[in-house]
């Protein structure tokens, strides 16, 4: 790796740094902090909530008669997304093994938290339960077909890719023949290992 590229991931190590020292700050400000992956929230603080929360009649009244009428198109997709879920679970266990890498653990990947919050009503609960389960599966499927990636074609492309998984950039440049078979080699080696686990 040259050492341009080991200084702009050391910058970018830094400012996830920074990141995580802001979103404290953030649990700071409204009084809850994590433990055991429950939240919890300082006294007095949910029943301020609860009296924030809009009932599901008055949210319905307001919105738009044309975003009621696709969301049974937007709630549709569970059940291919159930389905993709599955399939690319069993992939995982069945040849993840075999190539001997290390498996991408999906609870690390789908948070479903959103719908304790009490200012929410149960319908916007609904909706952050939903968008939590297929964002966070998109992400664990992301890291799934990554680690596939990383282990049999790990070579960057041509042009620029948009939404790259965080194995991408160990990969070897395009064009490079020389560096391939080393590179390969290196990266098989990461994913069977787990040690650059990119962030959830």
């Amino acid at each position: 790796m040259t050492k341009p590229l080991d200084s702009i991931r050391k910058r970018i190590a830094s400012l996830q740094e920074d990141l995580e020292v802001e979103l404290a700050q953030q649990r700071e400000k409204f009084r809850y902090r994590v433990e055991n992956g429950k939240v919890r929230f300082e006294a007095g603080v949910h029943e301020r909530q609860k009296e924030l929360r809009e009932g599901w009649a008055s949210f319905l009244a307001r919105t738009r008669p044309s975003v009621v009428m696709v969301a049974p198109v937007i709630y549709s997709l569970i059940v291919p997304f159930v389905i993709v879920d599955i399939w690319v679970s069993l992939y995982q266990a069945i040849c993840f093994p075999v190539y001997g890498i290390e498996k991408a653990k999906r609870g690390d990947y789908i948070r479903i938290d959103r719908h304790r919050l009490a200012y929410l009503n149960w319908l916007q609960k609904l909706n952050c339960v939903y968008c939590g389960y297929v964002n966070g599966l998109i992400a664990y499927i992301r890291e799934v077909a990554g680690r596939t990636e990383a282990f049999w074609c790990p070579i960057k492309h041509a042009e620029r890719v948009a939404g790259r998984h965080g194995h991408y950039q160990d990969f070897v440049d395009y064009g490079d023949a020389e560096g391939f078979a080393e590179g390969l080699a290196q990266s098989r080696e990461t994913v069977r290992s787990g040690k650059d686990k990119p962030e959830a």
